[in-house]
């Protein structure tokens, strides 16, 4: 009697981790945020070129995947079932030329996509940005992907105590919806996510930005993204001068 017990128990056992062996645990995705490169550290988003340089190789020294950002909120939604055992997402910010001179030869080195959200009020009509043509050109490699960024880079916060409740929805309206509409028109396809200026939103913010259809938005909260996550304020980490190697390895294999 206790062997045919012990027997039961034994492919019980087998069964369930058989189960367990065909269903792939959860994996959370860390979707890294840079903004400018450069040689030298002149402000507090510009990280040295030689410092993205040796994160790019870390990462594939210990066989990390650089996934699209397209195929991170597929994975979170569950529309993919499967993604590499150790994904990561990079974004880049504002669109400080920075990015086509600095970036963009590294990422062709290493042939890995990123998603750059963009405030196209500043495109072509500053000196620190990138123009229409660049971006056009980044675009073209098939490892760049514009998205949106607002058409300013507002202070929410600051603006609806400014602004009366009508300016302020006009205002919104430009921000998200103004933008999306610029984007597309200038790069000649979908825009369908949104990263928050400074971090900020709100439930008014959100609404616009579904109801604009923006399918996924991004903020600058410092953890993993994970399928628990609501899809229009995804964490993002924000890399900046101060992570060195060993921050950058604590910041990926630290569970958020």
């Amino acid at each position: 009697m206790h062997i045919k017990i012990i027997l039961r128990l034994i492919v019980v056992t087998l069964l369930f981790k058989s189960a367990l062996w065909g269903s792939e645990i959860e994996k959370k995705i860390p979707i890294l945020c840079y903004h400018r490169f450069g040689n030298n550290i002149n402000d507090s988003m510009t990280i040295k070129t030689s410092e993205f340089a040796a994160q790019l190789a870390w990462l594939k020294a210990n066989n990390y995947s650089v996934i699209s950002l397209d195929s991170a909120i597929k994975y979170l939604i569950g529309e993919i079932k499967t993604i590499p055992d150790k994904p990561v997402v990079i974004t880049a910010d504002d669109g400080h030329k920075s990015i086509y001179y600095e970036m963009a030869p590294l990422i062709r080195e290493y042939r890995i996509p990123v998603t750059l959200f963009i405030y196209p009020s500043a495109i072509s009509n500053t000196n620190y940005t990138m123009t229409w043509e660049q971006l056009q050109k980044l675009e073209e490699t098939k490892f760049f992907h514009v998205e949106s960024h607002t058409f300013w880079h507002p202070n929410f916060k600051q603006e609806k105590k400014r602004l009366l409740s009508e300016e302020y929805a006009k205002f919104v309206d430009k921000q998200i919806v103004g933008s999306k509409q610029m984007l597309e028109k200038k790069m000649g396809h979908e825009v369908k996510y949104l990263a928050w200026a400074f971090g900020i939103y709100d439930y008014e913010l959100i609404t616009k930005a579904v109801q604009s259809g923006y399918v996924a938005a991004f903020t600058i909260e410092q953890r993993h993204a994970a399928k628990s996550d609501t899809l229009m304020t995804l964490p993002r980490y924000m890399i900046t001068s101060i992570y060195n190697i060993k921050a950058f390895e604590q910041l990926l294999t630290d569970a958020k």
